[in-house]
């Protein structure tokens, strides 16, 4: 999370919104994200319900140590969870792509770099092993 992003999430002011590359005053561009509205604000409530579906195939790993299943069975089980939380940051990096780095590309070309360097790290992150 950005400060700015940070700021926002904490009831802060949204940071001022900036002029369009190149051009002079009067041409300010307000995002979404400026207003502190994210690429997975429409499909909050389906990504909450993945979450908690997610939530109890690891509550079910849980039990299923405690009951003493054998180990290939949970290991098959940590497979899925695994696969499914990948799934969720796939689709959440996706709306990442169209929302954020969309809205940044109406701000200029150097918006558009920090927010593909922001994606490229958390790509890089989601990757290792």
């Amino acid at each position: 999370m950005t400060t700015s992003e940070a700021g926002a999430a904490s009831g802060g002011a949204a940071p001022a919104p900036r002029e369009r590359a190149g051009q002079g005053p009067g041409t300010e561009v307000v995002t979404d994200h400026d207003r502190g509205v994210h690429g997975y604000h429409k499909q909050k409530d389906e990504h909450l319900k993945r979450l908690r579906r997610i939530e109890g195939q690891i509550r079910g790993l849980q039990r299923m140590v405690d009951e003493d299943v054998y180990c290939i069975d949970i290991l098959t089980q940590v497979s899925a969870s695994t696969k499914a939380l990948q799934s969720f940051a796939l689709q959440l990096l996706e709306e990442h792509l169209r929302h954020c780095v969309a809205d940044a590309a109406l701000k200029g070309p150097g918006e558009v770099d920090a927010k593909v360097e922001e994606a490229t790290k958390a790509i890089g992150r989601l990757l290792r092993t």
